[in-house]
């Protein structure tokens, strides 16, 4: 364990007096904080399009990102050599901000302890393409064989696999291995002279054994009936009624209109609507929502963020009540509350920001089916695409691929291309049943922020939302 991140790291010269080399570098200049953060990750790619594999792409990524904070500023540079003579220049360049006299720093190094919340038996390096290409084979043909009016298949599979290693000015050493995987179905159908297109993919911190028969079934299942059943959806009626989230992916919602606005660079500049809100209520008692690492295997989960900081359950908003923001090492330090395990980095060419992990709703008391019957006339939204939000006025939009009209307490006709208009505050407060369903969302989805990207989860359960604005053509 005191030596695994340093083992990893040493074939490429990387070893324990380079790092107290480069750090005393990074603080020579009276810095408050330095750290280095080490990475190496291969990635693998594999593309299946009309029997014939059309895309596969394999790479491998290493290097250092050196941050040196003083105050309120920040210095970053990286270097893809990982020599000491190109590794010191990163960390002089990084140390420009500052301009006072070297503090002491911690001479010794601490590891620190680690969960394992994605554990691999086999990693993806032992898995070969010739391993991949049946299943995908295979997935196509039953996508095929599915439905008569599928008339395209396209399978996309990725898998990753990324050391990190983190060393800080106050003496922590903290390494993480880092799986990931993806396999997208998409597939275009076409029916009495019109074409729809719909897919499904999903995603995990795993090993090849994600790819179980269950798992599987559902991938081509839900791509080919979230394809056809456009062929029988109505345009959605227009104006402001109630709408019920379905389980899964309505998180989307939660993660754009919400929990963006919760990131704590946000609230610390006074961006963010919820700057001013902590310890007053935002929402009905029904609604908590956390912000969570911790959930076995899930694709936003991690063991540590990117400075190293243990990463656990954020609880944001607790019986409607606003408890925490999502803090990095900075923001932390100017609210005067630990970090919480949320700075993170697209790679090692990028600084950490307060991101999200795994955001979803706790369930409530209420099952899907009261939701629904407890609508009069509504819509039901099942699959999201995308949206776009304001972080400081929390307005937003959100296109909603597929649902279903409600009428009289029942699901009746399906719905496609609808549009979500309104304020995350005030979609909040509108929440006034939760289900007791939550789902987290298996998709691959990913967060963007500051042209940075990283992988996310996030879940709901069934959830009422008594009033929202329904852009449609009905």
């Amino acid at each position: 364990m005191t030596d695994r991140g340093l083992q990893w790291f040493a074939p490429f010269g990387v070893d324990e007096d380079l790092i107290s080399k480069v750090l005393s570098e990074a603080t020579a200049r009276g810095a408050d904080f330095a750290d280095l953060f080490f990475e190496h990750r291969t990635v693998r790619s594999l593309g299946l399009e009309d029997g014939a594999v059309n895309r596969a792409y394999a790479g491998v990524d290493l290097g250092v990102g050196v941050r040196v904070v003083r105050g309120d500023q920040t210095g970053y540079a990286y270097s893809e050599d990982l020599s000491i003579e190109a590794v010191l220049q990163a960390a002089r360049t990084a140390a420009a901000i500052a301009d006072g006299s070297p503090k002491p720093r911690t001479a010794a190094f601490a590891v620190q302890p680690v969960a394992n919340r994605y554990p691999i038996l086999r990693p993806w390096a032992n898995v070969a393409t010739a391993d991949k290409l049946p299943m995908l084979r295979e997935l196509e043909r039953r996508a095929f064989a599915a439905d008569s009016r599928i008339q395209k298949v396209n399978l996309s599979f990725a898998d990753s696999s990324g050391a990190m290693l983190v060393a800080t000015s106050d003496g922590r050493l903290a390494f993480d291995l880092q799986p990931m995987t993806v396999l997208s179905l998409s597939c275009t159908a076409e029916h009495n002279g019109r074409r729809e297109s719909g897919g499904y993919n999903v995603a995990a911190r795993d090993d090849f054994s994600f790819y179980d028969p269950s798992r599987l079934d559902r991938l081509v299942n839900r791509a080919v009936e979230r394809t056809t059943i456009l062929f029988d959806a109505v345009p959605a009626p227009a104006g402001e009624m109630t709408v019920v989230l379905g389980a899964g992916s309505s998180g989307i919602l939660l993660h754009e209109a919400i929990g963006h606005g919760l990131e704590a660079d946000f609230n610390r500049k006074g961006v963010s609507i919820y700057a001013d809100k902590l310890g007053k209520a935002i929402a009905g008692p029904l609604v908590t929502i956390v912000d969570d690492a911790t959930l076995p295997h899930a694709r936003g989960s991690i063991n540590i963020d990117d400075e190293g900081n243990p990463a656990g359950c954020t609880e944001l908003v607790v019986g409607g009540v606003l408890q925490s923001f999502l803090h990095d090492q900075i923001s932390a330090k100017h609210y005067g509350v630990a970090p919480t395990g949320n700075g993170r980095r697209e790679d090692f060419r990028s600084q950490p920001l307060p991101r999200m992990r795994s955001t979803y709703m706790r369930p409530g008391p209420h099952t899907r089916d009261e939701i629904i019957a407890s609508v009069k006339n509504g819509i039901f939204c099942d699959h999201f695409a995308n949206g776009q939000v304001q972080i400081g006025a929390g307005d937003f939009t959100f296109y909603v691929r597929s649902g279903w009209l409600i009428e009289d307490g029942k699901l009746t006709r399906p719905i496609k291309d609808v549009n979500l208009v309104g304020n995350g505050p005030k979609v909040l407060e509108q929440i006034d049943m939760v289900g007791d369903d939550l789902l987290i969302d298996e998709g691959g989805w990913t967060c963007g922020k500051d042209g940075q990207s990283v992988p996310v989860s996030q879940g709901m359960p069934s959830v009422r939302v008594g009033k929202m604005t329904v852009g449609g053509r009905g």
